[in-house]
């Protein structure tokens, strides 16, 4: 069976490859992108809770332009670091919660509670998958398996805002983001009892 995770790696380097040579020469840090990438992903987050989706949509596939490469952009020229690993991840998790609470702000406005709370959900087990991983990784497992990882999700939760059908986004997103939680935790209990913990 094919490495899902590897092959989607390799794409994402061979389409960061020609903007990471241009800006290897600009004298613009990594950590730099991530704090560009994460304020555009705000803006994103405002447009959503104003229900303009369509330019929400475009705006954060932009910000994902920058997610794509400070990380390529670092290993490039040799200015990866822990700090640099953190800020990535961190930005992550404040990308992700802006743009879920955007889009349950505007659920809110709507009066539509059933979307505001399916959102929550997704809210919710997205950042539990992200946890799991970590915690996996603070004891020595490497724990990336699951049906939907950060890609998965930003790209579902682009499509759904691009096409405007963002209560369908939001709904796979509980769902998928849900099934990766119990998935990762089986992982590690299994995982656990075969290293004898």
């Amino acid at each position: 069976m094919p490495d899902v995770q590897k092959i989607r790696r390799q794409a994402g380097t061979r389409f960061a490859e020609p903007l990471v040579k241009l800006l290897a020469h600009c004298p613009i840090s990594p950590n730099a992108l991530t704090v560009a990438g994460v304020v555009i992903t705000l803006v994103s987050a405002w447009l959503a809770s104003e229900g303009r989706f369509l330019i929400s949509g475009v705006v954060f596939i932009g910000a994902g332009l920058f997610d794509l490469i400070d990380g390529a952009l670092a290993r490039a020229t040799g200015k990866a670091s822990r700090f640099g690993a953190i800020l990535d991840s961190t930005s992550d998790r404040i990308s992700e919660g802006a743009m879920l609470a955007g889009i349950g702000l505007w659920f809110a406005h709507t009066g539509d509670t059933m979307a505001m709370l399916v959102t929550y959900v997704a809210l919710i087990a997205s950042f539990l998958v992200s946890y799991l991983r970590a915690r996996g990784e603070a004891v020595g497992m490497e724990c990336t398996v699951g049906l939907c990882t950060r890609p998965e999700r930003v790209i579902v939760l682009a499509l759904g805002l691009l096409t405007g059908f963002v209560f369908v986004a939001v709904t796979v997103l509980a769902v998928c983001a849900s099934v990766t939680v119990v998935e990762r935790l089986l992982y590690i209990h299994r995982k656990g009892k075969e290293s004898g913990n």
